[in-house]
This record gives C-alpha cells, sequence and structure tokens, in this order.
C-alpha cells in the first residue's frame, strides 16, 4: 500500500470498527407498539433528526379480523435521535389542531422550505370498524416541529386519498404524489407553485396498484419507491414525469434478524453524504410473533437499512449491519 493512502486506510477502519450499529428494531413504539409509515426529517433549531410515524393501536386491535377500529382514531408519534440516526427514543404525540379525538392521522410527509415546515397529513374524519370512509390530505405548517397550525385542506379532485409525498424540482415546482382509492388506487400526482395551491394532474403510473410513494433523488435521477404489499417496488424517471419500473422489488424476501422477517412496507429515504437510508416498517408475524402479548401478529415496528445502487438499479441488504450515520445538515 502507497504509503499516502495508509493514514486514510487507518482512519476508515477504526470509523466502521467503532462505528454503533443500528439496532433491529430501529424503534418499537411504546405506548401501543404500532409504528409505522415513518418519515424522517432535521429538527433545525434542537440540532436533532425527529422521525414522525403513524401510531396503530396494534395492543386494541379487535378479535374479529374485518373490524379495522385500531389502524384509525390515530395520533403520529415522534421518535428522537440525539446520534445521528443510530438510536431513537420516544418523544411523544403530535399536536395537530384538526378534527376531533375520534379523527384519524395517518401517513404524514414532512418539508422545510423557507424557514417553515409544512406537514401534508392524511386524515380521515373519525374512527370507523371497516375501510369504506371518506379520506383527504391536509397541509399544516410549524416553525418548530411541535407546534402545527392548520393552513388548509388540498383540492384533489377525489375523497379517497392518502399518503402524501413531496419532492421540489429544479425550477421551483412542487410535485405531490399520492394514492387515489376512487382510481384504482393508483398513484396520482399534483403541481403547485408554492405548497398551497395544487392542480391535479393525473395517475403518475398505471401498471399496478400501490400505496405510499416515497420520491427522492439519488445517482443523477429521480426514484420512486412504493408499497405493494409484497415488498417495495421501484421505479426510476430522468424528469420526474415519466416513469420505468424496476424488475426487483427490495424487501420482498424475508429477512434473518428477528423482527425484521416480514415484507418491508411504506419507506422513507433519507439521502446524505452520497448515501441513501431506507427507513420502513415490518409486521410482527410468524417467528416474530409474542405469545404473551395480545394480537402480536399486528405489532409493527420501525426499521432501517442503506440502499445500494448497481447496474442502474437500487439495492437493499436488509441483513447487514447498518452504519446509520446521518450527521448534521448545513
Amino acid at each position: 500500500m502507497p504509503r499516502r493512502f495508509f493514514p486514510l486506510f487507518l482512519i476508515l477502519f477504526a470509523f466502521f470498527c467503532t462505528a454503533a450499529t443500528a439496532p433491529k428494531p430501529l424503534f418499537r413504539d411504546p405506548i401501543h407498539d404500532g409504528a409505522a409509515d415513518p418519515v424522517v426529517i432535521w429538527n433545525r433549531a434542537k440540532q436533532e433528526w425527529w422521525m414522525f410515524y403513524t401510531n396503530r393501536r396494534a395492543d386494541l386491535a379487535a378479535d374479529d379480523p374485518k373490524n379495522v377500529a385500531w389502524v384509525h382514531q390515530t395520533r403520529l408519534g415522534i421518535a428522537v435521535s440525539k446520534d445521528g440516526g443510530t438510536s431513537w427514543t420516544y418523544q411523544g404525540i403530535a399536536k395537530i389542531p384538526y378534527g376531533t379525538e375520534e379523527y384519524t392521522h395517518w401517513a404524514p410527509d414532512i418539508i422545510y422550505e423557507n424557514g417553515t415546515y409544512h406537514m401534508f397529513l392524511t386524515i380521515v374524519p373519525g374512527t370507523f370498524e371497516n375501510w369504506n370512509a371518506p379520506r383527504e390530505i391536509i397541509r399544516l405548517t410549524s416553525n418548530d416541529l411541535e407546534n402545527w397550525k392548520f393552513a388548509g385542506q388540498l383540492a384533489l379532485g377525489s375523497n379517497r386519498v392518502i399518503d402524501p409525498s413531496l419532492y421540489k424540482f429544479p425550477d421551483g415546482t412542487w410535485r405531490l404524489w399520492y394514492k387515489d382509492e376512487r382510481v384504482h388506487s393508483h398513484i396520482h400526482v399534483a403541481e403547485s407553485p408554492d405548497l398551497e395551491h395544487w392542480e391535479p394532474k393525473g395517475a403518475a403510473i398505471t401498471d399496478r396498484n400501490s400505496e405510499g410513494p416515497k420520491v427522492f433523488s439519488w445517482h443523477g435521477q429521480y426514484w420512486m419507491i412504493v408499497d405493494m404489499w409484497k415488498g417495495l417496488a421501484v421505479y426510476h424517471s430522468t424528469d420526474g414525469v415519466r416513469w420505468e419500473a424496476q424488475k426487483e422489488r427490495l424487501l420482498d424476501a424475508p429477512g434473518n434478524t428477528p423482527t425484521d422477517r416480514t415484507f418491508g412496507h411504506h419507506c422513507d429515504v433519507v439521502v446524505r453524504g452520497g448515501r441513501a437510508f431506507l427507513f420502513y416498517f415490518t409486521h410482527q408475524e410468524g417467528p416474530d410473533e409474542v405469545n404473551t402479548l395480545p394480537h402480536s401478529a399486528q405489532r409493527t415496528v420501525l426499521q432501517a437499512a442503506e440502499l445500494g445502487f448497481a447496474e442502474g438499479r437500487l439495492t437493499v441488504d436488509r441483513d447487514s449491519p447498518l452504519h446509520l450515520e446521518l450527521g448534521k445538515p448545513r
């Protein structure tokens, strides 16, 4: 080895030997044990990473599998990491000033723009025992990620829309992807110049029904990952408008680590320093069910893994030890 490279080699070797490995699961909700649909964002004031998530009431699930009230009347949980994403602690419940206590909060996305945090949140106006209920997407704003103000409901031409995901393009246009259950459960898209006024543009992908879209940029192109309940489907695009499906899915084969042996669901992606980290949730079915816990199979936990990129495709090894280093954004 050339002498000039030896010190760098030692530094890298020491880093990977001493860097903490993220646990499996990454986080488990201490209230209802139903953490799902994570979104990760940097809290600029507190200099911490915050993770908002749907908190399903898994411990209160009914014995009748057709009764889904336990996935309604949910409040967004918050977990906080002070070490760059390796460890997370429960912070509490997001203060969402909308509706009544019976309302349901699902699957948020949160972005930061010009000094303000914007949350786009799925609302089900009540607590329902079946899936036949209206759903809407609202926008809230905050200066600190703790205190939120209602900023309006999005007019998307449907009363059955869920799972928003946002991305700002170089020309300043915002796009919002979401599932429209009225139109074959396809992923649709809307555009806005200012995060307030939205124009629906129709279906973004139509080759399958899916939910939980996540759009991000990495390796010179745009990516969309969607939950198809048999792993995560992947699409790529050069313009964010026309999407091409990747043949291989992510997290569609069981992992070998306890709590991470079922399909991966509804994800977030954080790109930092050239690396991309996938946050997702898993059910605790099969070998991970705990007989001493009621409704163990309905319980869900949050996980993380690093995305790979090879020959134009996204890959992931959910069993590989994860050195989760989100760092501090500028």
